[in-house]
């Protein structure tokens, strides 16, 4: 059946260095993973937060907002609104805003819980 999600109900994540909403996991029944995420603009002073990768299953990103860098294990990928992003399940990644404004990221995994194969790391 076709619902609408509300992103007034969607879960709130802890995750560092960003605001993480998850509208759609497994806890509403889907088989698939929505994460719309908000890297701030750095401030002076702030650290960097390290990589993280997915074991099993890749991720895809899309830009909404923003400019940014995604560091990974295979390059850096400048990235801006429009711009999709796949990372490879097992790569070490993590995305930084270059910007003055918020980079806004729509994440898409082919997983329902994306928590049980995520490895985060303090640096590369």
């Amino acid at each position: 059946m076709a619902r609408l999600i509300n992103i007034s109900q969607a879960k709130r994540l802890g995750l560092p260095g960003r605001t993480s909403l998850e509208p759609v996991s497994g806890e509403i029944g889907s088989r698939v993973t929505v994460r719309i995420a908000e890297i701030p603009v750095p401030k002076p002073g702030d650290s960097a937060r390290g990589p993280h990768l997915h074991r099993g299953f890749e991720e895809c990103i899309y830009v909404l907002s923003g400019e940014g860098t995604t560091h990974a294990d295979s390059g850096e990928i400048p990235i801006r609104p429009g711009d999709i992003v796949l990372i490879p399940a097992g790569e070490k990644h993590m995305t930084r805003n270059t910007g003055d404004v918020p980079l806004v990221l729509l994440c898409f995994f082919p997983e329902p819980d994306v928590s049980g194969g995520t490895v985060e790391f303090s640096s590369f």
